[in-house]
């Protein structure tokens, strides 16, 4: 029988405690849950299971949570949510570079983590996963994906209604949103620079669509925290000082990915003291 991977959960943690809490959250979710105690063990069971979210602590047996984030990259879409008592900036930026996608300071509350599952699981992966012998899956026929893209867009975060919708690009199918060499497929996930094709994180690929869908309007730091919690623009909820570095640092990783730079930026300039936005247009 063929495991519901969108139900599945892989939990990687060494403290037998901290890790029957995890397995009751999730479970409390109705997760299928794998459990792990190192890295290596976590790792593997990434690539048999497919879980749609994976916990990863820091401090594991052989190889670190560092580490077996990076080797979680290479093989799985998996949102990453690392939890640690390391809470020093350095500590969650190397994290996220490693490829986390959410970063939580131990002592955390059961809630918060819920929460934190809940916003991930309202983003949409992609239709293109990685199996577990490195091969990529087949792409679902028109007629499956159709309505799967409906449900994920009707569960994807609210979009300010002032941007422009995507348009298909001149004979290319799909939803695609162009920003000088840059193009972005909402519908496959697929992000081309230069017609090169560049591998992002689900997080850094949200980023760098609001962005495209914002245009020149400037994106805060906490309209972009809103965004990867599943939340609209203007939202009351309270967005904290760590969600904002965690932005900084997610956008460090995509201008990196993409080749920009924030010296002389050509795709995402920093608006100092207010957030982020694509810049001009127009080549000089």
């Amino acid at each position: 029988m063929t495991e519901d991977a969108t139900k599945t959960a892989v939990i990687i943690e060494d403290d037998p405690d901290v890790r029957s809490l995890l397995d009751e959250v999730f479970r409390a979710a109705g997760f299928r849950t794998v459990l792990a105690g190192t890295g290596l063990e976590g790792v593997a069971a990434v690539a048999e299971h497919s879980p749609v979210i994976t916990t990863l602590d820091i401090n594991l047996p052989g190889i670190d949570g560092f580490e077996a984030a990076r080797r979680i990259r290479l093989l799985s879409t998996t949102f990453i949510i690392m939890l640690s008592a390391l809470g020093e900036e350095s500590d969650v930026v190397l994290g996220l570079t490693s490829g986390a996608d959410e970063y939580l300071v131990k002592p955390f509350r059961p809630r918060e983590l819920r929460a934190r599952i809940e916003a991930l699981l309202r983003r949409p992966r992609s239709p293109e996963s990685v199996q577990p012998d490195g091969e990529a899956a087949p792409v679902p026929s028109e007629a499956v994906r159709a309505p799967q893209i409906a449900a994920a867009e009707s569960a994807a975060p609210a979009r300010n209604p002032s941007v422009t919708a995507a348009v298909p690009l001149p004979g290319a199918a799909g939803r695609w949103h162009a920003h000088r060499d840059i193009r972005l497929d909402l519908d496959t996930h697929t992000v081309l620079v230069a017609q090169q094709e560049v591998e992002l994180t689900p997080t850094e690929f949200d980023l760098l669509a609001t962005l495209l869908e914002s245009k020149r309007r400037v994106r805060s730091k906490s309209d972009l925290a809103l965004v990867l919690r599943g939340e609209a623009f203007g939202s009351a909820s309270y967005v904290g000082e760590p969600d904002k570095r965690a932005i900084e640092a997610h956008m460090a990783n995509l201008r990196r990915k993409i080749g920009d730079s924030t010296a002389d930026p050509r795709y995402i300039e920093t608006v100092r003291g207010v957030g982020y936005r694509l810049t001009a247009h127009a080549e000089a």
